[in-house]
């Protein structure tokens, strides 16, 4: 049985699994945004995510919820640009604003609509920050992500096993960051320096993909 879409409800779910773990994760991004940056990038993704299923759980509640994709995340964009200072509540806002733009007024996605709202969010993140492969930014995680997720696509359509695949890529993305020297952001100004420590952006992104492949289970077999 192969889960060739993915729900509305899931991608709520995505949202709130992604709180979760930047939540759980906030000393650890803390930490490593400590050696290259403004050691803020913990708090910021904490208080930014928060603050989307504060909107998100008060909309319920009012008996407003978003009815198609492109509310949910145009919503979440907005919060998190509004919400969250540094670099990552624009970064994060404009990925979810460009998803939301490129899904349009529908209730499910199916594989190739998930991947081209990604892959536009990735857009709103290159044209928000100039970052490219190398760079030692969440790109570093997130392209290899989207292209795995892409393959597992072509294989079979199932967007349970692309999103298994994102993550798996995400996080040797995120890994791979290690030895870089930044070229972009605040980590960028310590040159030769910010060699030897992981993105915390790509870290933030790793966790994004972990949260996608919890909303979106494998259906047994």
């Amino acid at each position: 049985m192969s889960k060739g879409t993915v729900s509305l409800d899931q991608l709520v779910d995505w949202l709130a699994r992604f709180r979760d773990l930047v939540t759980k994760q906030q000393a650890y991004l803390t930490e490593l945004d400590s050696a290259i940056g403004d050691a803020d990038h913990g708090s910021n993704m904490t208080r930014g995510m928060t603050a989307v299923m504060e909107k998100i759980g008060a909309a319920q509640s009012a008996g407003t919820p978003a009815t198609a994709v492109d509310e949910l995340f145009k919503s979440v964009g907005m919060t998190l640009v509004t919400s969250v200072g540094g670099a990552s509540g624009p970064l994060y806002g404009t990925f979810f604003l460009r998803m939301g733009m490129t899904a349009g007024p529908v209730t499910t996605l199916d594989g190739a609509a998930l991947s081209a709202a990604l892959r536009a969010g990735l857009g709103g993140v290159v044209a928000r920050g100039r970052a490219e492969s190398g760079d030692k930014t969440m790109f570093d995680a997130m392209a290899p992500a989207l292209d795995a997720l892409d393959a597992s696509l072509a294989a079979d359509g199932d967007c349970a096993a692309a999103a298994s695949a994102a993550f798996v890529a995400a996080e040797a993305g995120r890994d791979a960051t290690e030895p870089l020297t930044a070229r972009k952001g605040r980590a960028s100004y310590l040159g030769e320096r910010s060699a030897g420590h992981i993105d915390p952006g790509a870290t933030s992104t790793a966790l994004l993909f972990e949260a996608l492949t919890g909303a979106i289970p494998q259906a047994p077999s």
